[in-house]
């Protein structure tokens, strides 16, 4: 029984061939990113890392298929704004341009709600005393003697 086995072993090669950079520029074209784009372009990822740190073609192929993939996609929105697509449209403003529709809601002024002559009202019932029914509730004392008040009747609703 042996001990130890020879396994043949070849390293691989690691070049920036037109073959390799090509691959790597469909799969970044794609929008493919990452450990996912080495292994679209037929490589490990460990390999595609120091393929990028040892050759800058590598990283122009990744940065030309993204551009190309963006013009094509701008291009496709371009053509359908300008086609009368008002989505499209409103996509190009707001992106290329800067461009925000208003966020203003116009309200008349009938249907206003003033918060503070809200608040006022209900300070008044509260200071006031209204009563908001019209029954009049029996005492369950003697009108002379203090009564305690329970901790959860002790509230009042505003």
């Amino acid at each position: 029984m042996d001990a130890f086995r020879s396994i043949p072993f070849e390293p691989r090669e690691l070049k920036a061939t037109p073959d390799v950079l090509e691959r790597i520029y469909a799969a970044s074209k794609l929008g493919i990113k990452g450990d996912a784009l080495a292994f679209a372009a037929g490589l490990l990822p460990m390999e595609y890392r120091r393929l990028l740190a040892l050759d800058r073609a590598a990283s122009i192929a990744e940065a030309k298929g993204r551009a190309d993939s963006e013009v094509e996609a701008a291009a496709v929105v371009r053509d359908a704004a300008m086609g009368g697509d008002s989505k499209a449209a409103l996509a190009l403003l707001t992106m290329l341009h800067d461009w925000m529709p208003k966020q203003q809601i116009n309200v008349d002024i009938k249907s206003q709600i003033s918060i503070t002559a809200a608040l006022q009202e209900a300070e008044s019932r509260v200071i006031e005393g209204r009563v908001l029914q019209s029954e009049r509730v029996a005492l369950g004392h003697d009108v002379a003697e203090p009564i305690a008040l329970e901790q959860e009747r002790a509230t009042a609703d505003l």
